[in-house]
């Protein structure tokens, strides 16, 4: 018998994870969102019965909860909705990223499923993604040294939004915490398209683990095109344009990889090739598989890595850009207006 999914949420994101459902093979028997239009779109784009269709969330857990959870609403309902899951007795839970909008709410989250026994997730996918799986396996490698950066140059992607993919994949690649975050937030605060009652700031971040492993983000509110990643480490360099695939890689050759970093004109191989661009729908997919089997899943844990550095960005752009360690005291109360 397959397991019965819901899906609360069913706007653009929530229509992939519809898709997401149906490639690993579960039973979609409801699907739940406040606004109306949505319902009748999504009914109409999956031919769905009206009987796995309501706009109440009570609904969704009566007269039985299902076996697992997809909330893809925005982010200020996350935790409510998580929670009320746990306590439903739902045992598999997937929520959307940005995890939630405070880290109070980030560890409620997590509390609530360990004391009800539901596994969470958060729809980080990076690493179930080609293009940080190829860079890490090369990087990995004694012929690049491992990774000594990541920077992340792009469009106004936002900081909760996107910014949070990359400190998951940072994390991941490194296989370190972030230590210590400063952050210069642009001036501008350009509108969101979620709506007016939300907010994501742009601007320059870096962030750095204890051995010294550096992200950079420029994903200011003045550039408006592209996502390219630049990996750089002891003896050689990945770029990856993530919109098109793209990958540029350089290496030093073999009998000159022992020399200093000051000798960085060296002789290197030099290649271009092409790996499958970014895939919302299979890389969502994966997430939710390594859930309900529970193996590499992308843990409510590590959803509340990514957010800390988000909320040390916020202390140290408001107080003139100084550094910020985040194991100090981060602000756990604060609520902020992300989607």
């Amino acid at each position: 018998m397959k397991m019965n999914v819901a899906i609360i949420g069913v706007g653009r994101m929530g229509r992939r994870h519809i898709q997401s459902v149906q490639k690993v093979g579960l039973s979609l028997n409801c699907i739940c969102d406040v606004n109306e239009e949505s319902l009748l779109i999504t009914k109409n784009e999956f031919l769905l019965p009206d009987l796995v269709i309501t706009c109440s969330v009570e609904d969704v857990f009566y007269p039985s909860p299902p076996e697992c959870i997809i909330i893809a609403t925005t982010a200020d309902s996350h935790c409510k909705l998580v929670c009320q899951a746990a306590e439903a007795g739902v045992q598999y839970i997937l929520v959307e990223k940005p995890m939630a909008v405070s880290l109070e709410q980030c560890d409620r989250m997590i509390e609530t499923c360990n004391r009800y026994g539901a596994k969470l997730a958060v729809n980080h996918q990076m690493r179930f993604m080609e293009q940080y799986e190829i860079p890490k396996g090369l990087l990995d490698t004694d012929a690049y040294g491992g990774l000594t950066s990541m920077t992340v140059v792009a469009g106004n992607v936002g900081f909760a939004m996107n910014g949070a993919h990359y400190f998951e994949a940072f994390r991941y690649l490194t296989k370190e915490a972030i230590e210590e975050v400063t952050a210069w937030f642009s001036p501008e605060v350009v509108p969101n398209p979620r709506g007016s009652q939300f907010e994501d700031r742009g601007g320059t971040i870096r962030a750095v683990t204890s051995n010294g492993k550096r992200l950079y983000m420029d994903i200011s509110s003045d550039q408006g095109h592209g996502i390219r990643v630049i990996y750089g480490s002891r003896n050689g360099m990945i770029t990856i344009n993530q919109l098109t695939g793209e990958m540029v890689t350089t290496v030093r050759e073999d009998q000159y990889r022992n020399l200093p970093t000051t000798r960085y004109g060296m002789p290197a191989v030099n290649s271009q090739t092409n790996i499958h661009p970014t895939d919302v729908i299979d890389s969502s997919a994966s997430v939710l598989q390594a859930l309900i089997s529970d193996l590499n899943s992308v843990s409510g844990q590590d959803g509340r890595q990514a957010i800390a550095p988000i909320v040390a960005a916020y202390q140290s752009a408001e107080s003139g850009s100084i550094p910020v360690r985040l194991n100090s005291t981060l602000d756990r109360s604060r609520v902020f207006p992300w989607a």
